[in-house]
């Protein structure tokens, strides 16, 4: 390819200078600060300098453990600490699928959740519940239904060539529909005394049970199918530009694309796996990434990982302190969600559909 197209198409794209690097230092110091007051609130507030004191430990800084209470310690080090990691990983994870699917497809309505992947993961994890099978093997049939639904969308939704909005999103609400009903048949099916409630408790969304061999799985997920997005960044920058264009430009359109899909179903189907359906911040945090960074996406990937783990992080922290009872993560997603979606509808509606 010409050196002048790749240079002009290199501006296009925009590139790293000083004003991306103080957005990222900023969306770290945004997810510093979420981490810090999630650790520090609850039931049992921990006092800012013991948090200091605690977190100096881990990094070889002052006394740590020996510095606080044997109280502090263990709701810090032993509760918190590892819920805040899980949030920060699930939400990183999630917000970095949405900007990924959201470029592939060329459309700002696609989810994880809008096109499947959520409810055919659930379904994926519900059956694992019902018939005991063990963590290992919801985590697989939770990857397994979740990467079925979104090739069934995926197919649907193709026409000569193309995935226009609409039919996207219509063929996502079909698939979540049939997958929506089979996890409700399984509800039916399973013990009331037994299966059931773990079932629901899971379908809600919950932090709750997190512990240090959740934060490997979900980090290990991440590291694993994250970090390829990551690096197909520039590629997925060309996709959103169309198939045809993209082509010109050298990328193997079809290949790059299934890789991507592959890689955000792992992700969220290690998501769903760990807490459940977490709805709608696959579609609301790139969106907010998008207005900090622009669209290109060597700076709305990593800075919607970012911003999703601050958001994820304090979603949380507000469904375990707002009332004695925590609320389950995906009913508060839903609330900020689901309007935002309206109002995204709204405007692409607006703007014509095949936008």
């Amino acid at each position: 390819m010409d050196s002048t197209v790749q240079a002009e198409n290199g501006r296009a794209l925009g590139g790293t200078d000083l004003q991306g690097v103080g957005v990222t230092t900023g969306l770290v110091l945004l997810l510093l600060a979420a981490a810090g007051v999630a650790l520090s609130v609850g039931r049992y507030p921990v006092g800012f300098w013991d948090l200091l004191t605690i977190a100096g430990g881990w990094v070889g800084i002052g006394p740590g453990r020996a510095g606080v209470g044997e109280t502090d310690w263990r709701v810090v080090e032993l509760v918190r600490a590892p819920r805040v990691l899980v949030a920060a990983l699930c939400g990183a994870g999630l917000a970095l699928a949405g900007a990924t699917l959201q470029g592939i497809f060329r459309n700002p309505l696609v989810g994880p959740q809008m096109i499947g992947v959520s409810s055919g993961a659930a379904f994926g994890g519900a059956l694992a519940i019902l018939l005991v099978l063990g963590a290992a093997a919801l985590i697989g049939l939770a990857f397994v239904f979740g990467l079925l639904a979104v090739m069934i969308v995926y197919l649907v939704s193709r026409q000569d060539g193309r995935s226009p909005i609409l039919m996207l999103v219509l063929a996502g609400v079909v698939v979540s529909a049939l997958f929506g009903a089979l996890v409700s048949l399984l509800t039916y099916l399973a013990d009331p005394n037994d299966t059931l409630p773990a079932i629901v408790f899971w379908l809600m969304g919950s932090f709750a049970v997190a512990n240090f061999t959740k934060v490997a799985i979900v980090a290990g997920a991440l590291v694993l199918f994250g970090l390829p997005l990551l690096m197909m960044r520039f590629g997925i920058n060309l996709l959103s530009l169309g198939d045809e264009e993209a082509e010109a430009l050298g990328v193997p359109v079809e290949r790059t694309r299934w890789i991507a899909l592959i890689c955000v179903t792992a992700i969220t189907a290690s998501t769903v796996a760990i807490a459940g359906i977490v709805g709608w911040v696959g579609l609301v945090v790139p969106h907010l990434a998008r207005m900090i960074v622009g669209p290109d996406h060597r700076r709305l990937l990593p800075a919607s990982a970012l911003l999703g783990a601050s958001y994820m992080i304090a979603v949380d922290t507000v469904a375990r302190t707002l009332t004695p009872a925590e609320i389950p993560l995906g009913v508060l997603t839903a609330i900020i969600g689901a309007p935002i979606f309206g109002i995204l509808l709204r405007r692409t509606q607006r703007k014509g559909w095949e936008a």
